[in-house]
């Protein structure tokens, strides 16, 4: 490596804050950094919060791009974007859901629709499609 300021190309804000998440979370850890954030990686969190997959998490504005601290609470298994942010027709809904969640019983897709970033039954509910963002379980 000839060039020691050479690093890591962030590729995806989103991408690395939920693998951030899921590697805490396999070591069993109370709280999580996540730096930088994004507009799209908190409603992400909100999402997440509201099915109770993670505690209180708080924005920190470090007058760059903002750190997020979550709660973790032991429940979130994994959590990982998807890339291309596939178009999902609400019929195509139940596909992806048996593609990428364990089973039918738990776990989200986050998609971003015209009505914002929700999950996928709120999305059913409003008979809406998107692009899939991501999901977690």
């Amino acid at each position: 490596n000839k060039n020691p300021h050479l690093k890591m190309v962030r590729m995806s804000v989103l991408a690395d804050a939920l693998k951030t998440m899921t590697n805490a979370e396999r070591r069993g850890k109370r709280q999580v950094l996540l730096r930088p954030s994004s507009k799209v990686l908190i409603k992400f969190l909100q999402v997440m919060l509201k099915h109770g997959y993670i505690g209180e998490f708080e924005y920190v504005d470090d007058r760059r791009n903002g750190k997020i601290i979550v709660n973790l609470i032991g429940r979130l298994n994994k959590c990982g974007v998807i890339s291309p942010r596939f178009d999902v027709p609400t019929y195509e809904l139940d596909r992806w859901v048996t593609d990428l969640l364990p089973s039918r019983q738990f776990g989200f897709l986050v998609m971003t629709t015209s009505d914002g970033i929700m999950d996928h039954e709120e999305a059913r509910k409003k008979g809406t499609g998107g692009k899939i963002l991501g999901y977690f379980y």
